[in-house]
């Protein structure tokens, strides 16, 4: 199966694409950070870094193969973190658009776009009957369903909303998650690797222990080092706040007198501050530097390498950029394992 990647990322849904065996022959991505991410990574892709409107054309070798598109048109405008512009005002939620004009320009066998769950509720339903509309109109049958990440052996609980349409009349059957009664934890996710400091920097460290899981086993693969241990560096007030806060729990654990910079600091949303449960899932880890999520044994805030853990990057995975740009591409990338469900499971149709 060939696979074609818009609004790609730093690689999150490729890699999952690629572990089911599909071949990404190109990939378009106008941040040059996360486009020099996913070609470090993604070595035989053909990456073009450009704003989407101004791809007028894809040159592939099909062969005999079944073509799949997919890739997620930026979500902010959906997401119900975004309360300023999630209405169909906001530009950003017609980007499915191009994604559209591209499927037309391609017409693959399958199409997956890749979306928050807000998509499905925002304008009540608006958005997500136009897509499908869209889709009906140029000859595919999609079919919809949210999956949480967490189901599928990702570390994380994370939901993401997937159209899967097919050209042939095919009503697509999502993949049943195989870990809903056996989570995988932080523990058995983070727990090998080494122990940090605020505002650690270290490009590569050794394991602090051997594979204590499965999940860490299968992610560290032939890695001998610890890559990208790099944590924000935190003030000592807010290092003062981390101390309070139990595992589980948020900035309500913190003395009044040391939050008395916010404004109001009881309309802190409850995913602020939030130390997490080693033994339990991560709660989301989409913007995981600006919600100041917190290691569950140590005082300081996750490492990129941490956080591409629980978004179940392999170790080898290496980010490109700043900090913050490393940061935000893990944060905003789909977690391959959920990906490489849907891939797996499209393939079987193209047998």
């Amino acid at each position: 199966m060939i696979g074609i990647e818009l609004f790609s990322g730093a690689g999150g849904m490729a890699t999952g694409a690629k572990e089911a065996g599909v071949k990404i022959c190109i990939a378009v991505e106008n941040d040059a950070y996360a486009a020099q991410t996913y070609m470090k990574n993604h070595k035989d892709t053909t990456v073009v870094i450009d704003d989407i409107e101004k791809v007028t054309e894809f040159r592939f070798n099909k062969k005999d193969e079944s073509v799949v598109l997919f890739g997620g048109p930026p979500c902010q405008g959906y997401s119900y973190s975004n309360r300023k512009t999630r209405n169909s005002q906001n530009p950003k939620n017609w980007l499915f658009k191009e994604f559209l004009r591209c499927a037309k320009l391609i017409m693959p066998d399958w199409i997956i776009m890749e979306n928050v769950p807000g998509l499905k509720r925002m304008d009540n339903g608006f958005f997500l009957k136009t897509i499908c509309d869209d889709l009906h109109k140029i000859g595919y049958t999609p079919n919809v369903k949210i999956l949480n990440a967490v189901d599928f052996g990702v570390p994380q609980k994370r939901e993401r909303l997937f159209i899967v349409a097919s050209k042939s009349g095919i009503v697509f059957e999502f993949p049943e998650g195989n870990f809903m009664n056996c989570y995988v934890t932080v523990k058995d996710a983070i727990s090998d690797l080494p122990s940090l400091k605020n505002g650690s920097m270290e490009k590569e460290l050794f394991y602090k222990t051997r594979a204590l899981s499965e999940y860490a086993k299968m992610l560290r693969g032939n890695s001998k080092k610890v890559k990208q241990n790099y944590v924000s560096k935190n003030s000592d007030t807010v290092l003062e706040r981390y101390q309070y806060i139990k595992q589980g729990n948020n900035w309500q654990d913190i003395p009044m007198e040391l939050m008395t910079n916010y404004k109001d600091y009881s309309r802190c949303h409850s995913s602020i501050y939030r130390r997490l449960s080693e033994n339990e899932p991560s709660v989301i880890i989409s913007n995981y530097r600006k919600s100041m999520i917190i290691h569950p044994t140590e005082n300081r805030g996750l490492s990129v390498r941490e956080a591409a853990r629980l978004q179940s990057f392999p170790d080898s995975y290496e980010f490109v950029g700043s900090l913050d740009q490393k940061q935000q591409q893990v944060g905003n990338a789909v977690p391959p394992l959920l990906a490489k469900a849907i891939f797996t499971q499209l393939k079987n149709y193209c047998v």
